[in-house]
Parts: structure tokens; sequence; C-alpha cells
């Protein structure tokens, strides 16, 4: 029985160890680069099409405008 006990502390120690290596090194999820490279290319396509998405906005807030006005 004692065998067992130590057996099976052995394995959960290491389970952790791992998991808590795997947080440190951070092996899971997004890093903050490819998050900053997302934000990046979302500018720059933001910027690129600047006209258009505002086009697009002062559309629907004409269209918002005119069904309010009409309530």
């Amino acid at each position: 029985m004692q065998e067992f006990i130590k057996l099976f502390g052995k394995k959960i120690y290491s389970s952790l160890g791992e998991i808590r290596n795997k947080i440190v090194r951070g092996e899971d999820g997004m890093g903050v680069v490819e998050v900053i490279l997302i934000i990046v290319v979302l500018i720059g396509i933001a910027s690129l099409f600047k006209t258009e998405i505002n086009g697009v906005v002062k559309t629907i807030f004409i269209t918002i405008k005119s069904q309010v006005g009409s309530f």
C-alpha cells in the first residue's frame, strides 16, 4: 500500500511539474508577438480601406437617422 502511495504521489508531482513548465515557458496560447502582429495587420487594412469604411459608416448612420425620424 505504501508503494502505491509513493508511486501515485510521484506521478501527481511529475504531472504538476509538467503543467508548471508549460505555464512558465508559455507553450500554450498566443504570445505577445502574435497579438502585436495581428493588431498591426488590422491597422494596416483599416488604413488602406479608410474611405470605403467611412462611406459604409455614413450610409449606416443616414439609414438609422431616417428610420428613427419616421417614428
